[in-house]
């Protein structure tokens, strides 16, 4: 559990620590993720999507860990290899099958999704002011 009250869940090292932890431990189906957005400084529709946006981000980006390998180089004692691994990693192409996921789900790819929120803030956020 992790709790950081008024901030919008940032894509970090925190984050991606959980998520990694969570998949390494074939927790998924025991964990339930919950989330809050809010943060005084910007409109809670795009905090709670933002924050949507990095939680999916971090997880897929710990799925597609190849963890079965890391866990091998680590049990047969070449760090070497877990670590040149580890290193590879940071460069690989997680963004584009971020932004692939996205376009499967027919969502916004990228930051056009604020785009939307902005037409939602004129059309409906407006009315209550």
């Amino acid at each position: 559990m992790r709790w950081d009250s008024d901030h919008v869940v940032a894509f970090n090292d925190d984050l991606q620590a959980i998520m990694q932890e969570i998949v390494r431990n074939n927790a998924l189906e025991r964990i339930h993720i919950g989330l809050d957005y809010f943060d005084a400084s910007i409109n809670r529709v795009a905090a709670w999507t933002i924050g949507a946006r990095n939680t999916l981000r971090a997880l897929l980006n710990a799925l597609l860990e190849p963890f079965d390998t890391l866990k091998q180089y680590e049990v047969s004692g070449d760090y070497s290899s877990r670590l040149a691994l580890q290193e590879e990693l940071k460069a690989m192409p997680a963004g584009a099958v971020w932004d692939y996921y996205c376009l499967k789900q027919a969502v916004p790819v990228g930051i056009s999704f604020m785009d939307t929120i902005r037409d939602y803030e004129k059309k409906e956020l407006s009315k209550r002011a």
